[in-house]
């Protein structure tokens, strides 16, 4: 598994109206994309509570060559034509659970980063992460939970999609808009190591 996302961030008097008309007229073009385990479309807004009006889409790939079939295709390229060409993050997959409503459909999404300690043996602190992962999907409400690692910047990303609005759990927190999932089943589960 590999994870990415883009954070395209929107002037405060943003329309939001617009990403969502967007989601819903083009999310499911990516509904059979090869190699893509899954896409949540994410959005938070100010009028919502968060600090910016942002779309955020978060992608768990099955195989790295879907990856790169979208970002060098026409999918991403509708978003630089749209946006301009946002830094695109991306993390090692190092755990994916699914949870106890993993048949529910998904309607927010909590994203957490958290920078590994400088000097810290990173081994330990990754196991630990992906115990907390499994631990994290076993909640009521969880449709999938997923960590991953940048190495380069020793960050990890927990990432969580819930059936319900306002989990309690700690992290940003965002609007499901659709999910498209055709390889889901190819995810690996448990740690990936």
């Amino acid at each position: 598994m590999h994870a990415m996302q883009y954070e395209i961030t929107l002037p405060a008097d943003y329309d939001m109206g617009i990403i969502r008309d967007r989601v819903a007229t083009r999310g499911h073009l990516l509904d059979d994309f090869p190699g893509l385990g899954l896409k949540a479309f994410l959005m938070r807004e100010r009028a919502g509570g968060s600090p910016v009006n942002q779309y955020a889409p978060l992608y768990l790939w099955a195989a790295p060559e879907g990856m790169n079939s979208f970002l060098w295709g026409p999918g991403f390229q509708g978003i630089v034509d749209d946006f301009g060409r946002p830094d695109v993050q991306h993390w090692t997959g190092a755990a994916y659970h699914e949870g106890p409503a993993a048949a529910a459909a998904a309607r927010t999404a909590v994203r957490r980063s958290q920078r590994l300690p400088a000097g810290a043996r990173p081994g330990p602190l990754i196991e630990e992460a992906a115990a907390e992962t499994e631990r994290l999907a076993r909640r009521d409400g969880v449709v999938c939970a997923a960590l991953g690692v940048d190495p380069r910047r020793w960050e990890l990303l927990y990432v969580t999609l819930w059936d319900h609005d306002f989990p309690t759990a700690v992290g940003d927190h965002y609007r499901v808009l659709h999910v498209s999932a055709p390889e889901r089943a190819g995810l690996s589960r448990g740690r990936h190591w």
